[in-house]
């Protein structure tokens, strides 16, 4: 199985252009399910030698190692990717994946600041020190575009378009999107850009990187998930509160205010309607509170 494996991740990089973090998912989840097979069926086994019922083990034997629901159904989903590609290059005679069946579950709404914790976390830091600046430039980009933080510190001098206030954003997949900035954005990474200093060694021009560390280097996620941490004691929000939780605030509230959801699911950069639909679970739910509150009859 391993030497099929390892031909399915070269298609996947050279032909399907994946993300290296999207064929490290497939490795692991591949690699897993190989030794398990190899484990069961004895060392050399080859993908047509599998069946169905073998596959439903391994699915079983995820549930009893405790794996999450959603755990379980990316990995068959790797699978039944795999599965297709070996039937397509003849490795398979069938797709012994395709009756698998994902577990059911109920999705977990993401966690969200409304307007006044949003506004108290963009307060948070010094804009009269450097890194507060760039801290705060941080912070208002990612809310104005509900932008991941891989996109964030992903961002380069090219890739902002200041006059018409869009950003250029490579999301998963390599795939671009354009992002609107607005003003307050616009307004913070002006004030920190014209601060900032970039280390020699890094690229120059519109290669640029926008936000850089106190050495001048690239920043990276870790280092904005350390510096949202640090705000969040500042200022006493939930715990909870994540880089990706601006991203689902920028959502929910332009949602709350009348934005169409295939809108929200362009601007999230999202493949599937599904994924944004999730929103407006969060969103109905503020409805009816808000119907709750001020209806004269809602509570008898």
């Amino acid at each position: 199985m391993h030497s099929e494996i390892a031909h399915f991740l070269r298609y996947l990089g050279v032909e399907k252009n994946s993300s290296p973090l999207t064929i490290k998912s497939y490795r692991e989840d591949l690699i897993d399910l190989a030794d398990y097979l190899e484990e069961h069926l004895g060392k050399g086994v080859k993908p047509n030698q599998v069946t169905p019922r073998d596959l439903r083990g391994y699915a079983a034997a995820l549930h009893e190692a405790g794996y999450a629901r959603t755990s379980i159904a990316r990995k068959l989903a790797s699978l039944r990717s795999f599965y297709r590609f070996a039937q397509r290059q003849n490795l398979a005679d069938s797709n012994p994946a395709k009756p698998l069946r994902n577990p059911r579950g109920q999705r977990k709404l993401p966690h969200f600041l409304n307007h006044d914790e949003v506004g108290r976390l963009l307060a948070a830091p010094n804009v009269h020190e450097p890194l507060g600046l760039r801290d705060h430039a941080i912070l208002e980009t990612m809310y104005s575009g509900g932008l991941r933080v891989s996109e964030v510190v992903g961002l380069n001098d090219g890739d902002l378009d200041f006059d018409e206030g869009i950003a250029r954003i490579r999301g998963k997949g390599r795939k671009e999107r354009l992002s609107p900035m607005g003003k307050y954005a616009i307004e913070a990474l002006h004030h920190y850009m014209r601060q900032r200093e970039i280390d020699s060694s890094e690229a120059t021009g519109r290669a640029a990187p926008v936000f850089v560390n106190r050495f001048g280097k690239r920043l990276t996620t870790r280092s904005v998930g350390r510096l949202l941490e640090k705000y969040i004691q500042l200022t006493g929000l939930d715990t909870r509160t994540s880089p990706h939780t601006l991203r689902h605030s920028f959502a929910t509230h332009l949602l709350d205010r009348g934005a169409d959801i295939r809108s929200v699911q362009e601007l999230l950069g999202h493949k599937s309607l599904v994924t944004t639909q999730i929103y407006t679970h969060i969103s109905t739910a503020n409805l009816r509170e808000v119907y709750l509150r001020a209806h004269p009859r809602a509570n008898g």
